[in-house]
């Protein structure tokens, strides 16, 4: 399987639609595990691009 670039926004997408989906009652037994582990991989991407982010960010702009 081919894996494309990371997008923050996609993902947030995603994520908005998954939570969406699950507050509307669309997502059925069957599908709720498999909801529940995409949202919990799009929030780890999430919060790793984020991580990346901000040491890219720091580095330009030292303390002191």
């Amino acid at each position: 399987m081919k894996r494309t670039a990371f997008s923050y926004e996609d993902a947030m997408a995603e994520l908005r639609q998954i939570l969406q989906q699950l507050q509307q009652g669309q997502v059925n037994m069957d599908q709720l595990a498999q909801q529940a582990r995409r949202a919990a991989e799009l929030i780890r991407q999430c919060q790793e691009h984020l991580r990346r982010t901000q040491e890219e960010v720091d580095a330009l702009f030292p303390e002191g």
